[in-house]
């Protein structure tokens, strides 16, 4: 159990690791490349190294330094895993690595999970991919993992993905589509949730050499035959990441500037900050970065943080310490990821006094400017998020403690090193 310590302000500049997302989709185009890569700045967690584990069980060849990877791409060709690939709870390398599996023209592959993730949906992925012409069934028949693949690679052509409530479903088949037997085409049934994680694949694919034709909601896509070239690509700071540095300033009204974010980002969650300065922040552009200066008293906002799913429970902290109501919108995804984020959310603020509401499809939090407030310990649900996300809180309350504390280890090992950084700039 980790006990936050409050802090009366802080003055920090810092970097975080790289970003959890971009490292995913940068790793999968690279083994999928011709040639070899080399990814600077890579983000060592326990999240990438499931994806680094399975990628070399599909016989991809990864060798780790400190600070860069190198990934030796065999052009598309994937061979059958020996063994069961174990993907622990990390939906991102669960879903991209289906599709790529996928592409195994012979024998037969295994890809499993920890509970949780048995529990997390990849029904419309499974249906797409079946459009493809892959043979391809949940063992459970819950449309979740265990998943078994017979190879016989992907036939391509037209498919449709029956929803877009997780970006990542599209996002995994993108990346494999250059390498289907004929040019591919995927529509998207509804609306695309989290569209700047769209964007973020369609650019890393384009870095490693593949353009895709897209029309402008992201629901139709148009992928030629081709193969990623092998490079060197520089991985950016992670926004999720500074997010809970930006949000340590706010409340402490405070100062942080984060030095490893270039602008522009191919993260959305780097908007974050935008929302930050509708609460009251000064935001400036720093050279690689931005520096974050709490204002002195926090206004509630309404936002749709559909987008920006992975900031909104930092947002929902932050907007306990504000003045007047905050409404987080259109954050349903938000019950599919690591643990019911949303209903994990409100149910901890109230632990700390905070009067919150939840909804099917958003959250309110009525804040009153921080009073009253008392801490309490905080169940994370083995999820990293909600564990960095009510460090902010103790900032300002004492007392709250942090159940579970080493669950951040899923994308920022060393939070706990970085965050003792504020807690000596008092």
């Amino acid at each position: 159990m980790k006990t936050i310590q409050p802090v009366a302000k802080i003055d920090v500049a810092l970097e975080v690791p790289g970003s959890k997302s971009i490292t995913q989709r940068a790793l999968v185009a690279a083994a999928l490349a011709e040639g070899d890569s080399v990814l600077t700045n890579p983000l060592v967690s326990e999240d990438t190294n499931y994806s680094i584990a399975a990628l070399r069980q599909l016989g991809i060849g990864v060798e780790c330094q400190p600070d860069h990877w190198r990934v030796a791409g065999r052009g598309g060709s994937i061979r059958a895993a020996a063994s069961d690939i174990f993907l622990g709870n990390n939906g991102t390398a669960t879903r991209f690595l289906t599709s790529v599996a996928a592409l195994a023209e012979e024998g037969t592959i295994r890809i499993d999970g920890n509970q949780r993730m048995r529990e997390r949906p990849i029904g419309p992925l499974l249906a797409a991919l079946r459009g493809w012409g892959v043979d391809i069934r949940d063992e459970m028949g819950k449309a979740c993992p265990p998943l078994v693949i017979n190879g016989h690679g992907i036939a391509g052509g037209a498919t449709v993905l029956p929803e877009g409530k997780s970006s990542q479903y599209l996002s995994s088949l993108l990346l494999v589509a250059p390498y289907a037997r004929q040019a591919a085409t995927i529509r998207v049934e509804g609306e695309v949730l989290s569209k700047p994680y769209v964007a973020m694949t369609l650019a890393v694919m384009a870095e490693f050499g593949i353009q895709a034709d897209f029309n402008r909601d992201f629901t139709n896509f148009t992928i030629s035959q081709g193969h990623y070239q092998g490079r060197e690509y520089a991985i950016e700071g992670d926004a999720s990441s500074a997010s809970y540095f930006w949000a340590a300033a706010a409340v402490t009204a405070g100062r942080i500037c984060v030095k490893n974010l270039p602008v522009p980002s191919l993260q959305g969650d780097a908007m974050f900050v935008a929302l930050l300065a509708r609460m009251g922040c000064e935001v400036k552009q720093a050279e690689r970065g931005f520096t974050l200066t709490g204002g002195e008293r926090l206004e509630g906002i309404e936002v749709d943080m559909g987008n920006m799913p992975d900031v909104a429970p930092t947002l929902a902290v932050v907007a306990a310490f504000a003045h007047g109501d905050t409404v987080i919108n259109n954050i349903a995804h938000l019950r599919i990821k690591e643990c019911d984020r949303l209903s994990a959310v409100v149910t901890e603020l109230k632990k700390l006094g905070v009067d919150a509401e939840e909804f099917p499809d958003k959250m309110i939090i009525h804040g009153q400017g921080g009073a009253g407030l008392h801490g309490a310990a905080i169940d994370t649900y083995r999820d990293h998020r909600i564990a960095m996300s009510f460090a902010v809180a103790g900032l300002r309350i004492p007392g709250v403690e942090i159940i579970d504390e080493g669950c951040v280890k899923k994308s920022f090992p060393d939070f706990w090193r970085r965050w003792e950084l504020l807690q000596g700039a008092a």
